[in-house]
């Protein structure tokens, strides 16, 4: 899912690209490289959420998640408190 939305973003600017290449319009900063580089970076930034979010949901930094993780360690006897 993550290359999809690269790809439909890639894309999109492409034919914007293009589309503003028909109607004699450009700018300096806006090329196919460029596009490329926002690519890979829309990329990264989705990896990067993806991963935050396992992260946050795979360890216990939350007080509701503490306090589970102490009493799942409590029933299962293995700390006394």
């Amino acid at each position: 899912m993550k290359k999809d939305i690269a790809t439909l973003i890639g894309g999109f600017l492409t034919a914007l690209l293009m589309f503003f290449g028909t109607i004699g319009i450009s700018f300096d900063w806006f090329t196919t490289d460029s596009i490329n580089a926002f690519v890979v970076l829309i990329s990264a930034f989705i990896a990067l959420v993806i991963n935050g979010y396992a992260v946050w949901k795979n360890t216990f930094v939350t007080k509701k998640a503490q306090q589970f993780k102490e009493n799942a360690l409590k029933a299962q006897g293995l700390i006394k408190k």
